[in-house]
């Protein structure tokens, strides 16, 4: 039993930091820091940016995996007020991000004609982009489904 758990414990730790790895690796590709830092003359602090997105991630994993039960009034007077003050300013940095990311990723996108040209693809440059995109749906799909489902 307990080298069950301990591998099971190697294993999903393992395997968060190849999916962070991978998150991280298409931020710091698409070159969304640098820009960010780059258009607000902040060059000076684009390491603090990338440690406080790595923080964030973090904060993020931990909280999701070990979600804060029960009723914080009895700890901390004003709790609802705070969560909700917290929840408010985290929805607005979440906005923004995603909002950045999905700008970046777009531009990104512009160079698949260029690559295209570039290796030679004549044909089944379609089929490429529109299998990509019926497998995200999928798999979105299935995530989705089977939480709905464990919620019932």
């Amino acid at each position: 039993m307990f080298l069950k758990t301990v591998f099971l414990c190697i294993m999903g730790f393992s395997s968060g930091l190849l999916v962070s790895a991978g998150v991280f690796t298409v931020l710091f590709v698409v070159g969304l820091v640098p820009r960010f830092a780059g258009k607000t003359n902040t060059a000076c602090y684009e390491l603090l940016y990338e440690e406080c997105i790595i923080f964030g991630s973090m904060i993020a994993c931990i909280f999701s995996v070990f979600p804060i039960k029960g009723s914080l009034g009895a700890l901390i007077p004003h709790a609802s007020f705070l969560c909700q003050a917290l929840l408010v300013l985290f929805g607005i940095f979440a906005g923004i991000f995603v909002g950045c990311l999905a700008i970046a990723l777009a531009e990104v996108l512009d160079g698949i004609p260029i690559f295209a040209r570039r290796i030679q693809l004549k044909k089944g440059l379609d089929i490429a982009i529109f299998s990509v995109a019926v497998g995200k749906v999928t798999g979105s799909l299935i995530y989705f489904i089977m939480d709905f489902f464990e919620l019932l």
